[in-house]
């Protein structure tokens, strides 16, 4: 349905996430990846989504050459938990460290997501709550050793081992937490090409 309406326009995704790609092929929605290198460095003054729409912005700002019928979508993902912005652990113990101080709790999941074209810019962001049961360490261990979330913000995916033994409820959109909040990206790809 909205293939059709997009036949006179590109979709540009700026991510190298395969989640992301997959959701689009899912929305039936065709995109042309194109991945710019961006130092993902934030303020130290922002919080929750302030971090994210500053880094889906910070992302787009690598593409000044877009034409009038390109539209651009960069996208930003943090854990945020005890007023701690988690990105990506840098290796197994770092993994292990985020699972465990979110064990017990719930967290916020805050996905941006920036939609640049040659005359516009809109920012959309969604917020899931996250409640994890008390995990054990060797439930930890076993998910950091065996699915190696390394390039997971917080060291976890809902849709892997860890979110089916460990996550007791949600409250927000289940696949902002994968990456996208994807009901608000179709309407709003919608209202860019439609008005």
């Amino acid at each position: 349905m909205l293939k059709d309406i997009l036949k006179d326009y590109e979709i540009i995704l700026a991510s190298g996430s395969p989640r992301r790609q997959r959701f689009f092929e899912d929305l039936n929605i065709p995109v042309t990846r194109d991945v710019r290198p961006v130092h993902e460095i934030f303020p130290e003054h922002l919080k929750r989504e302030e971090i994210t729409n500053y880094l889906s912005v910070l992302k787009a700002e690598a593409f000044d050459d877009l034409k009038e019928n390109q539209i651009l979508i960069t996208s930003d993902t943090i854990v945020y938990n005890d007023g701690v912005a988690l990105g990506k652990p840098a290796d197994h113990q770092e993994a292990v460290n985020m699972i465990k101080a979110l064990s017990g709790k719930d967290h916020e999941v805050i996905t941006s997501v920036c939609f640049t074209t040659a005359k516009t810019q809109k920012i959309l962001n969604h917020n899931t709550r996250v409640f994890f049961k008390e995990l054990t360490v060797e439930e930890i261990e076993y998910y950091v050793t065996n699915f190696k979330p390394f390039d997971k913000a917080g060291g976890y995916a809902i849709q892997e081992w860890i979110g089916l033994i460990g996550i007791e409820k949600i409250e927000g959109s289940y696949f902002n937490v994968v990456g996208l909040p994807t009901h608000l990206v179709y309407k709003t790809i919608r209202e860019l090409v439609q008005n």
